[in-house]
């Protein structure tokens, strides 16, 4: 799918709020700038949050709880982790069993990525607009709103 500006990054955001749940995970792939960010900005908008939601890269985990989004959200930025093993120390496991998890960077998790998460790559392109790609997980073939 291509994606041409930031209000399209963030209508998809939106539109993936509307069947991501709890329990989710929803992983983000992509090069600095890509719209990792932007879709996440997207999707917690459509879920309450009225401001706008900071990259998480310096917090590396950032919750969202109600009352400012309908459902806990943790909006991860794995980029400054530089050892997959500190991924233990973040206890995402346990945020994912009520949260929906967003995370950037997800290859820095190595392996450990859930087998239920929605992966969703994104390219720059030299026009300026973005390619995703989303690797679907039977947990998800019900619900991706990208049939």
């Amino acid at each position: 799918m291509i994606i041409g500006t930031e209000a399209e990054m963030l209508a998809l955001g939106a539109r993936l709020a509307q069947v991501a749940r709890p329990g989710d995970a929803i992983a983000l792939e992509g090069g600095l700038g890509a719209g990792k960010t932007t879709l996440a900005r997207g999707l917690l908008a459509a879920l309450g949050l009225e401001e706008e939601a900071p990259s998480p890269s310096f917090a590396i985990v950032q919750p969202y709880d109600p009352p400012l989004v309908r459902y806990p959200v943790t909006h991860v930025d794995l980029y400054r982790l530089e050892d997959a093993a500190e991924i233990g120390e973040l206890a995402l496991g346990e945020l994912l069993q009520d949260s929906l998890l967003l995370i950037e960077w997800p290859e820095r998790m190595g392996g450990s990525l859930w087998p239920h998460s929605l992966v969703l790559t994104i390219e720059a392109l030299p026009d300026g607009s973005r390619r995703l790609t989303a690797t679907v997980p039977a947990a998800w073939k019900e619900r991706w709103p990208l049939k």
